[in-house]
């Protein structure tokens, strides 16, 4: 377990072999491998572990379909080795999932095309599932799917999690190999003094400052770490943004994908926590980090238009929206002016003024993003990394159990008395500092069923203030602060709410 939060000035009476900055993905999957190989290692986050693109993802553990005709096949087979892993060992977590592609008349990709990359793709995976279904079978097994110019479905195998509770698995694991982390700890700035790095954090609950000690730095922070590194190696960061809908006013079981009608980037369809996702959008993100990502009305209604085209009969509009989430990728792009879905997805890792920076890389990939950091911070050598990603060894070795199957993808969130026990485990075993950590991160209730956030409030107020030392004010003002995040980060972009 994670056991509570550590006291900052405990922390800074120690001296740590490696501090990881960033909560997400990649700073977890770093802080496991390190951890499990004796390094006394720290991790810190500024905001929630997950809080980033980490829980604002597509959601999908694959191996990048997409990549096969741009000829990344090395991406694509470490990425479907990985799902593979992930399937086995965390099977209520990262579940098997059909994907079913839509084919037109006349739209690339078609059947034939389809069929090459999706034998190859099977056979990188070690299976072989895919299968093609006319147009009868399709619009059966679919329903509400545009019968106009339909060919078919080539349906095959990918995966889908819950992707801030992976984050959370991958930091228990840590927990039990050893590895220390704690949420809401800003990293103001580092220095080199005497063959360590002096780490100067700022505790953003407690508001109080310290200096922590560190031999080693990896900076996993996404497209934070741009700031850092500055000119040396520039991050493009790219905003995927996704709506959310009720169950019943889009049905899917699949992953329904087809090529948007626009501009031919396939555009997704899946069932999430009890709700239905559909995205995402890829563009620049040219706001400033400070701020909150969120979906803006111009990809709203891209999303839409989509919808429209594929599942006409549904209606769906703005009002059907029930809540929104933008993740922000820190991809290191090409210089060749490619347009953001043409960027390559892949990791990089480099040196810069003493300390590891790690940009880029998939959900998918995060193991593999960490051998490749530790390899650059000197902790392990080529061989082990060249071992350690070929091992058939288990990564999740120590058994831990989110109560009431807390983390399966696609089945509706708990209520009732089965969220209460939700909340009370979450409270004493997951280090919540603040409401949205539990309701957006540990609950998931944003984004997947915002409309039961206020009843529920009044329920867990007790258990939120005896089991985190809140009083009145405290809880006051994290209601304050709840609303204000249900608006302007999940709700429906800014002048385009429905009353």
């Amino acid at each position: 377990m994670l056991g509570p939060r550590p006291a900052l000035a405990d922390l800074a009476a120690e001296r740590f072999d490696l501090i990881v900055v960033g909560g997400g993905i990649s700073g977890a999957g770093i802080l496991l491998e390190a951890a499990r190989r004796g390094v006394k290692t720290l991790l810190v986050e500024q905001n929630d572990f997950a809080s980033g693109a980490s829980s604002r993802s597509s959601k999908m553990v694959h191996g990048g379909l997409r990549y096969i005709p741009q000829g990344r096949l090395g991406l694509t087979r470490d990425a479907l080795l990985e799902r593979e892993r992930l399937v086995a060992e965390l099977p209520d977590l990262v579940i098997r999932q059909p994907y079913a592609y839509v084919v037109r008349r006349g739209v690339f990709p078609g059947r034939w095309p389809l069929e090459v990359v999706l034998g190859l793709y099977d056979a990188m995976a070690g299976i072989r599932d895919h299968q093609w279904l006319g147009r009868d079978a399709t619009l059966a097994r679919i329903p509400g799917l545009a019968p106009e110019g339909l060919v078919g479905a080539m349906v095959y195998t990918d995966a889908l999690t819950d992707d801030a509770r992976l984050v959370l698995r991958i930091l228990h694991e840590a927990a039990a190999e050893g590895g220390r982390m704690v949420n809401h700890l800003r990293v103001a700035a580092t220095r080199q003094v005497e063959g360590h790095f002096a780490v100067e954090v700022c505790d953003t609950l407690a508001d109080t400052t310290a200096t922590l000690s560190a031999t080693r730095v990896i900076r996993a922070g996404g497209p934070w770490v741009g700031e850092v590194a500055g000119a040396a190696k520039k991050i493009r960061p790219l905003r995927g943004s996704h709506l959310f809908f009720a169950r019943d006013r889009l049905p899917v079981t699949d992953c329904v994908a087809a090529a948007h009608p626009r501009d031919r980037r396939p555009v997704y369809a899946f069932p999430w926590a009890g709700a239905t996702c559909v995205g995402t959008t890829d563009l620049d993100h040219g706001e400033p980090l400070s701020h909150e990502p969120r979906a803006t009305v111009a990809e709203m209604d891209y999303l839409l238009e989509f919808l429209a085209h594929e599942f006409p009969e549904r209606r769906l509009g703005r009002d059907d929206v029930i809540a929104t989430q933008a993740g922000i990728r820190p991809v290191v792009p090409s210089g060749k002016g490619l347009n953001p879905s043409q960027e390559s997805r892949d990791h990089s890792v480099w040196p810069h003024d003493g300390e590891v920076l790690v940009a880029g890389g998939k959900l998918t990939t995060f193991r593999l993003i960490a051998l490749d950091a530790l390899a650059a911070a000197g902790l392990i050598d080529a061989a082990e990394r060249k071992r350690a990603r070929r091992t058939k060894d288990r990564l999740f070795r120590h058994p831990i159990a989110f109560p009431d199957h807390l983390g399966h993808p696609t089945e509706p969130l708990p209520e009732g008395e089965a969220l209460i026990e939700a909340v009370t485990w979450t409270l004493d075993h997951e280090m919540v500092g603040r409401l949205d950590d539990l309701l957006a991160r540990r609950l998931r209730l944003l984004p997947a069923r915002p409309g039961s956030l206020g009843p529920l409030l009044a329920t867990i107020e007790p258990l939120c203030r005896d089991r985190l030392g809140w009083d009145t004010a405290r809880w006051h003002a994290e209601v304050a602060r709840l609303t204000e995040i249900v608006e302007d980060v999940y709700g429906l972009p800014r002048g385009e709410r429905s009353a």
